[in-house]
């Protein structure tokens, strides 16, 4: 039974013991304060105190951003930086300040820093093995985040810091620079670098000493090398007991890579995590998918028991969904879905064999050729750069990537061609030569136009001011080819870099390329963390947001569209479960799977498990068509399926009163819409529209008393004066047409697969609902409404698309379908299910095993591939 508070003890009286308390917080443990502090005081005021810290502590825990979940019964105990008596956060908050990160950035970055530390445990527990996750953004600011972690936790009384920095030297080395440049170079007397951005770890002498020093933080940052990792541990274990009393905060920074399902490398991070009483292990990545398909229940391996967090976007960040678009997700507004801007350059496939070996046997003989797109990329990297510095502002480095095979052979063959280009480059501008003048004229003014400056709130650079700084930026270019081989680095220590480089797994992972403004990029892997992290062009472009372009093969750029949606639905998923009474151990975010792609590498996947996902509450609709030349007979059966669905509706089902040029049918049977969905096909890059699974879904409702009438609708053009032809549908059906012309990919490489992006609208959704201004209302309140009015029936919408579809917009291109008569689109809008939802085709972890009752602090240990 808990102590009556309610007696004589003032909140003046509490108020001044409080800030006792939380002086000396700071140095012991919060129980400890109580015990030793507050000895012999009144009980009431002890527990008095106890409760206000608890309270306090929870608030900060319970914050909304960033979203976070946590094991049942941790205790936090971080209140956030003391701006007076601390020193290394207030070292890297004035750096932020100078850097211009902007005040709601650095606001953020403080809030999820001192989230992140609440959750770890106080430095003066006698022992204690935290494990964490913490997801971001590819690109994003992660090594910013766990720099503040490690400022502020070495305020707080933790002293060895280890971070774990990929497997590459170029990451390791670029770790280093930042941390010391951050960390040690605000407060040298408090900090020890035991590695150097020019060696990794090497044992030094005595090592009890650097643990005996006083106040002063040691700093380690390694690869997750096997050599390197032996070396360390033993190092350690001859500090003897002085690791007792060390509080040690390890960050795996590329968590997903090598921690997890490796056969050398996991367990000697097991083993280094056994070295010490009191460590917390924090992983960072923006690919955690093989993180979340490790078996909890395994305690053997690094899956994140205690917590995962995760990370807001920051203001500024140009993600998967700014490039490349993504799909519409639960409770999403098609026009609050900004994006797939129109910044992707298709590679042709006859110009592949030319930019790379087809398998390693090749790669030992293989030239690279100067192909159109790989001139066309360089060109418009040598434009791009001189853009900006006619701006001038923003990141002082301009960078291009190219990255096309993992050969270090090849390569090294890249260099010749780019420097004979880059010599005639100079040659032609030198001479003022008319015909290279025009062409990139005609390219700048192209570009410009397909992605304005003011999209983007930049300022519009004239043709004629950047052609003055083009030959000194073509001048100023180095070729520079990254690799585990080359001894050639980008350094952009020593000043401004102007470089193109080419390189494989050095520059696919970690390393930041500064400024980067253009890629060429058409190595297929098709894993979904390796290409995401493959994605060196996400992250923030100041003053030159218009400016990045890709090239790429138009299957690979749907793939990153895939992943844009994979990646905001992973988020959604965990930010679904931020809630009381679920903690790490009893979720599973759902990750939906590609027909091309895994999710994962598969000794990473042993513990996944098909789930159960859910179509109630969504729209899904066809945004992919394919209008190639072959393509007459596909779209011919799909129209046929849909007059045929409009027949039987006519014939089983109401009509209805609906708006002008559309009709309505409601109390359809499921059989219909079943029979239409084996009769049509959709585009198979329409990830979600899958006639097969949704059928299986539709039958699965009906079984348990839902979905078995459905309302179908068909939508024509109601835009006055709109001047496209009708189409019949029989049964005293006849619309206009409606037109959706397709986003511009490059029209000489069009692959003949239309991507519209938008089917339909709000007020489409609601055409079977009553409502004065269906437009209005949000997806959120649309479904509510369907809740209230048909919670029990779907909703099929036809569209019959003009063929020709000329656009109104820029960045549009006609559809051009090869057929005279329709091109016909579908949209299912589904009812939120009474109850448990049926499924669709996801991957998570197994839970099944874990005992989610007990708490369990044991290391973990992954098994060997």
């Amino acid at each position: 039974m808990g102590v009556d508070v309610s007696g004589g003890v003032s909140d003046e009286e509490v108020e001044k013991a409080y800030k006792v308390f939380l002086k000396y917080a700071d140095i012991d443990s919060p129980q400890e304060v109580l015990n030793d502090i507050f000895e012999g005081r009144s009980p009431e005021l002890i527990e008095k105190l106890r409760l206000k810290h608890e309270a306090e502590t929870v608030r900060i825990r319970d914050l909304d951003e960033p979203p976070s979940v946590w094991r049942n019964g941790r205790i936090t105990w971080y209140l956030g930086p003391d701006m007076v008596k601390d020193r290394n956060w207030p070292a890297i908050k004035a750096s932020m300040d100078r850097k211009n990160f902007g005040q709601s950035n650095i606001e953020s970055v403080d809030e999820s820093s001192t989230k992140v530390l609440s959750l770890l445990d106080h430095p003066k527990q006698d022992k204690y093995r935290t494990r964490g996750l913490v997801v971001g953004f590819v690109q994003s600011g992660k090594t910013t985040n766990f720099t503040a972690v490690m400022a502020k936790a070495a305020d707080r009384g933790y002293k060895l810091f280890i971070v774990l920095s990929g497997i590459h030297n170029t990451l390791r080395r670029q770790t280093q620079l930042r941390l010391a440049r951050d960390l040690v170079r605000s407060n040298p007397d408090r900090w020890h670098e035991v590695t150097t951005d020019q060696h990794d770890f090497v044992p030094p002498g005595n090592p009890k000493a650097f643990f005996a020093a006083r106040d002063q933080h040691l700093l380690l940052v390694v690869k997750k090398n096997a050599v390197v990792l032996r070396k360390l541990s033993k190092w350690l274990a001859s500090a003897g007991e002085y690791l007792d009393k060390c509080p040690t905060l390890i960050i795996d920074d590329e968590a997903d890579q090598s921690t997890v399902a490796t056969a050398k490398i996991n367990p000697l991070l097991y083993g280094l995590l056994d070295r010490f009483p009191k460590v917390g292990y924090v992983g960072y990545t923006a690919t955690p998918f093989a993180n979340l398909l490790i078996n909890p229940a395994d305690e053997s391996d690094f899956y994140p028991r205690d917590f995962i967090v995760n990370l807001p976007q920051p203001t500024g960040y140009h993600g998967g969904e700014v490039l490349f678009g993504r799909e519409l997700l639960p409770g999403e507004d098609a026009s609050d879905l900004d994006g797939g801007y129109d910044m992707i350059r298709s590679v042709p496939d006859p110009e592949i064999d030319e930019l790379k070996p087809r398998n390693k046997k090749e790669a030992a003989d293989f030239q690279p050729g100067m192909v159109p797109s790989l001139r066309r990329a360089v060109e418009w990297f040598w434009l791009a750069t001189a853009a900006r510095r006619v701006r001038g502002g923003g990141n002082p480095h301009s960078s291009m990537l190219i990255h096309t095979t993992t050969e270090t052979a090849v390569h090294e063959r890249f260099k010749e061609p780019l420097l004979e280009l880059r010599a005639r480059m100079l040659t032609g501008l030198d001479k003022g030569d008319a015909a290279l003048l025009d062409r990139l004229a005609a390219t700048w003014e192209d570009e410009t136009d397909r992605v304005p400056a003011s999209d983007f709130g930049e300022t519009a650079v004239a043709f004629d001011a950047l052609l003055e700084q083009l030959p000194t930026v073509v001048l100023d270019t180095k070729v520079v080819i990254d690799n585990y081989r080359s001894t050639d680095r980008l350094d952009y220590e020593s000043g401004p870099v102007t470089a193109i480089a080419v390189g494989g797994n050095t520059l696919s992972r970690g390393l930041t390329l500064e400024g980067l403004v253009s890629s060429l990029f058409v190595r297929a892997v098709t894993a979904y963390d390796t290409l995401l992290q493959m994605g060196r062009w996400f992250g923030y472009r100041d003053n030159y947001g218009d400016l990045p372009r890709i090239w790429m093969t138009n299957e690979l750029r749907g793939w990153f569209s895939h992943l844009a949606t994979v990646e905001a639905e992973m988020r959604q998923d965990i930010n679904r479960y931020m809630n009381p009474g679920v903690d790490p151990l009893n979720f599973a975010v759902r990750l939906r799977t590609h027909p091309k792609m895994s999710i994962t590498a598969k000794a990473k996947m042993t513990s996944a498990v098909r789930a159960s996902a859910a179509y109630g509450g969504l729209l899904v609709e066809s945004r992919f068509f394919d209008v190639g030349p072959g393509a007459g007979q596909w779209l011919a059966r799909n129209a046929s399926a849909a007059r045929k669905l409009v027949e039987a509706a006519f014939k089983d089902g109401i009509e209805t009163k609906s708006h002008v040029e559309s009709a309505l049918f409601t109390q359809v049977p499921h059989e219909d819409v079943l029979e239409f969905l084996d009769d049509y096909s959709f585009q198979e890059r329409s990830s979600d529209a899958n006639s097969a699974r949704i059928s299986q879904y539709i039958t699965q409702r009906v079984s348990e008393g839902a979905l078995g009438r459905w309302s179908v609708g068909v939508i024509g053009n109601s835009r006055s004066g709109a001047d496209t032809k009708t189409c019949n549908f029989g049964s005293g059906v006849e619309v206009r047409m409606v037109r959706r012309a397709r986003l511009a990919y490059d029209a000489d490489d069009f692959d003949g697969i239309a991507d519209i992006k938008t089917l339909s609208s709000r007020r489409d959704e609601a055409l079977d609902l009553v409502t004065d201004s269906p437009s209005s209302l949000s997806r959120k309140q649309l479904v509510a409404l369907r809740m209230k009015q048909r919670p029990t029936e779907g909703l099929l919408l036809l569209y019959p698309i003009e063929p020709e579809s000329e656009p109104t917009s820029r960045n549009r291109v006609p559809l051009d379908a090869p057929t005279d008569d329709v091109v016909m689109g579908v949209a299912l809008v589904f009812p939120d299910p009474i109850g448990k939802d049926s499924e669709v085709e996801y991957v998570s972890a197994d839970l099944s095993q874990v005992a989610r009752e007990e708490e369990d602090d044991s290391v973990l240990e992954q098994e060997d591939e």
